[in-house]
């Protein structure tokens, strides 16, 4: 694997249309105490209740990539063990919380170390937070992904004031909402997933 960002999508084996669409799930905080880890799980436990996609995650707090982007041997062992789970995915989830109106710096750090890996490929995006539910930091990584050639999805799931949203073993106390916002979203994800997958075995992209 090109650790330096250049895989292809195109260059994934042929998959049927109904096979199941490879997720990759960001975990997008790496601050002390997150929070993250509790949404992570109830959103992989919702993942693992459908038939049409298989999850595999990248936590930015395990990522241990530098901030400069220079191709250090340091970096290079860092991206072994996130760059193939990206440019093998079929689909993304990006689970965010807000940090001063955007998004963390650990999450952009780990985006910008990719290009190629996110192209032509569907968004999802997850956030918490407090009264805004991260919804600032959900929007601001749309126009990033954007930028990457990547379709974010239209519906999102958030939770406002997400610490008092679920119980002390990490259950949600009303989980019909998020429930119904996630199968949404995901609905969405596979749609877009399973169309772009069929693309881009059919023309690779920006050619």
């Amino acid at each position: 694997m090109n650790t330096t960002a250049t895989a292809s999508a195109a260059t994934a084996p042929a998959a049927a249309a109904t096979d199941p669409l490879g997720l990759t799930l960001v975990v997008g905080s790496n601050r002390h105490g997150r929070f993250g880890p509790v949404v992570a799980d109830w959103l992989l436990g919702r993942i693992q209740d459908r038939n049409d996609l298989v999850a595999e995650v990248v936590d930015v707090a395990e990522a241990a990539l530098p901030m400069s982007l220079e191709p250090t041997p340091e970096a290079t062992t860092a991206l072994s063990g996130i760059t193939p789970k990206l440019a093998r995915a079929d689909a993304f989830v990006v689970l965010t919380p807000e940090y001063n109106h955007s998004f963390p710096a650990g999450l952009k750090n780990l985006v910008d170390w990719h290009f190629a890996e996110w192209q032509a490929k569907p968004v999802g995006l997850v956030s918490y937070g407090g009264v805004s539910g991260g919804l600032r930091a959900a929007e601001h990584l749309r126009q990033v992904f954007a930028e990457l050639h990547a379709v974010t999805v239209r519906d999102t799931v958030s939770f406002h004031n997400a610490g008092a949203s679920f119980d002390d073993h990490g259950a949600l106390r009303d989980p019909s909402g998020p429930d119904a916002a996630a199968k949404t979203m995901l609905d969405q994800l596979v749609w877009w997933g399973r169309a772009l997958r069929e693309a881009r075995l059919s023309r690779p992209y920006g050619t």
